[in-house]
């Protein structure tokens, strides 16, 4: 395996790695044969639910645990003796409604079971639409439009070549008014601004349905519905088309780690059973969140998962995924206080090696389905071959999130003073790979906005925020921040990963944190929005930060980050604290010293012009420098031709 060859370390545990490989393969066999096709397989979607005929609607589910079943709705007065469901082979069950007008478009409907003596409605599996009231009761809605929606992206396709640059983001609180966005929102006033920034891709959370807002979409209920609050699927739909017409790739944040335990909304205890999708007993609960484990060993949890996948590719023309809580579904101990901190920690009795071979026959499949797809894991403990193909031992995604930087920026900025920050452990946890695998670089996400946390920006001004960030102010809080903030940003991107990743407003350093409307704090939307204004007005020094951001973005898509992967040290002075490295034939020149300046001496090539391409001092990004073009004079020396340059305190620069 490929996987030996790249990681030598790994060859205590050939054995556990064959043993991946040959329960992949067994697995894939057992579920499409010999030479069949995952895609062929992962059709759920296309049989179960409520389907449209030429004279009527068919209405299936997957129910093993049910003894009966009737489909009950608006349309037929909610009477459980009208429509009653015939069970089928292999715990399935199916209707036939008679009529193409018997149940019209945005009907509502249910499902009535009945399994141990107990009676209950269930919203269907498959809806494709579900409609929360006032109340927080939900039902499941048809979603039949007279006129389909028509695509016009047929030919976009995210270039594989290309470096990815993630501008994660959350619909609801997506619009500066205190309320819930829109999908159509969102597509008007935000996607002019991922595309003015420089990002050519958007990650959107809570896209799947759920019911409880504050969950930030992680406690899923309905897995093939796209969320109501935030509009119809037909604008989803639009504004993924929108952002393909625009170059930006569009990729889902799927959670498919756990679910959530709601009955009356979601798959639990669909069937009367609580292992029907989930281990049974607490086996299937997770300790932490209070979720719901998918049993990934059994074939039909499969199949729901993997026709899941397909659905978000083919209905919604998402351009891939960024898998949630991949380390829970990887480990029984869900690396709940667990150090990995050798490889013995991912081959033992505590791998769930169910949730290994689902992930790889996931990424095989969404291949199969959209070959440009990009995959992405969020695994904090670094288990080995996440992102390698299939064919060569490991998982198949393309990135793994490289989430020890954001850990080691919370580590610098609570625990060192400026003085101690460490630049070699900074070199260290920005360049570290598996061997083989790239990363998504990024300093912060929308785990470090929340309330319990705090973003760079908030932990570097904190209350000086709130009254020293208009330009006329003079505040060296405000200054630090700034000049931090803009060089944590440029050695992230630089050095992070092949990727690089921002939560939105988190570029120009939004203030405050991410709270979500609960009883807490009055059921208010205030925290739960993006102020984009703070950074538009002119008054305010958000504006500069933006600014940056763009030029920085622009300066890396150039560089392309994903082909220049290598990063050269050139120089580094724990004690100046200041680090010179190359890549890509530029140099980044860092001076992370507080108050003394640095001068450097850089070779450099006889006769060759060194423009200045990024200078974090300059008037545009809140600094002291004109904005005018810079070319650093060569000079002639005995050891040959070299610049020289001086660095004020906490500044950089990128010739």
């Amino acid at each position: 395996m490929r996987i030996l060859a790249l990681d030598p370390g790994l060859k205590p545990y050939e054995s556990d790695l064959k043993l991946r490989m040959c329960l992949y393969r067994e697995t894939r066999e057992r579920l499409v044969g010999e030479n069949g096709s995952l895609s062929d397989f992962a059709n759920g979607s296309l049989y179960y639910g409520l389907h449209q005929g030429r004279n009527g609607w068919y209405y299936r589910e997957w129910a093993p645990g049910a003894e009966a079943m009737s489909l009950i709705g608006d349309f037929n007065g909610w009477d459980p003796s009208k429509n009653p469901m015939k069970k089928l082979k292999n715990g399935n069950w199916e209707v036939f409604v008679r009529g193409r007008k018997t149940i019209p478009h945005g009907s509502h409907v249910k499902v009535h079971v009945t399994s141990g003596g107990r009676s209950f409605d269930r919203i269907p599996l498959y809806i494709h639409r579900v409609y929360q009231f006032d109340d927080g009761a939900c039902t499941g809605q048809v979603w039949q439009p007279d006129e389909p929606f028509r695509w016009t992206d047929e030919d976009f396709s995210f270039p594989k070549d290309q470096s990815l640059f993630i501008y994660e983001a959350h619909v609801g609180m997506a619009t500066e008014r205190e309320g819930i966005g829109t999908y159509r929102e969102f597509t008007q006033t935000v996607l002019p601004r991922v595309l003015a920034g420089g990002y050519n891709a958007i990650q959107l959370m809570a896209i799947m349905e759920h019911p409880y807002y504050a969950s930030f979409g992680y406690q899923v209920t309905n897995f093939f519905a796209a969320s109501s609050r935030f509009g119809t699927p037909e604008e989803l739909k639009e504004l993924i088309d929108t952002a393909h017409s625009m170059g930006i790739a569009v990729l889902l944040d799927l959670v498919h780690s756990h679910a959530s335990p709601n009955t009356m909304e979601g798959i639990n205890d669909f069937d009367g059973t609580d292992y029907q999708f989930f281990h049974a007993g607490p086996e299937g609960e997770h300790p932490a969140w209070g979720t719901k484990l998918f049993d990934y060993g059994k074939t039909e949890v499969l199949h729901f998962l993997l026709s899941n996948l397909k659905y978000w590719l083919t209905e919604y023309h998402f351009d891939g995924f960024r898998f949630d809580g991949v380390t829970s579904m990887l480990y029984h101990h869900h690396g709940l206080g667990v150090a990995f901190d050798d490889y013995s920690k991912y081959f033992t009795m505590a791998t769930d090696t169910q949730a290994v071979t689902y992930l790889q026959l996931a990424n095989e499949l969404i291949r199969e389905v959209k070959p440009s797809a990009i995959t992405i894991a969020e695994d904090m403990s670094g288990m080995p071959g996440m992102a390698l193909p299939v064919k060569d031992g490991g998982l198949g995604f393309d990135y793994r999130l490289a989430m020890g930087e954001p850990d080691f920026w919370v580590q610098t900025l609570t625990k060192k003073k400026d003085e101690d920050w460490d630049l070699g452990e900074m070199w260290h946890q920005l360049t570290t790979r598996r061997p083989g695998e790239m990363n998504i670089g990024y300093c912060e996400s929308h785990d470090q906005a929340l309330v319990g946390d705090k973003t760079i920006m908030f932990r570097l001004a904190d209350q000086e925020m709130y009254w020293h960030m208009d330009n006329a102010s003079q505040s060296s809080v405000i200054d630090r921040a700034m000049a931090y903030h803009k060089l944590i940003r440029l050695v992230t991107a630089a050095l992070g990963g092949e990727g690089y990743l921002n939560f939105m407003g988190n570029e120009f350093g939004h203030p405050e944190w991410i709270d979500f409307p609960r009883e807490g704090n009055g059921w208010s939307y205030h925290y739960a929005r993006r102020q984009w204004s703070l950074s538009e007005n002119g008054y305010l020094r958000y504006r500069n930060l933006k600014w940056f951001d763009e030029d920085m973005v622009a300066l890396l898509k150039k560089l392309n980050i994903k082909e220049h992967r290598e990063a050269r040290l050139d120089y580094i002075n724990h004690e100046a604290k200041t680090m010179v490295f190359e890549k890509g034939g530029r140099i980044f020149a860092f001076n992370f010293n507080p108050t003394e300046p640095q001068k450097f001496s850089l070779p450099a090539e006889q006769g060759v012009l060194c423009p200045v391409r990024l200078n974090t001092q300059r008037m545009k990004y809140g600094g002291t420098l004109p904005d005018v073009p810079e070319t650093l004079t060569v000079l002639h020396g005995v050891l040959g031709d070299y610049v020289e340059l001086i660095l004020p305190p906490r500044s950089a620069v990128v010739i």
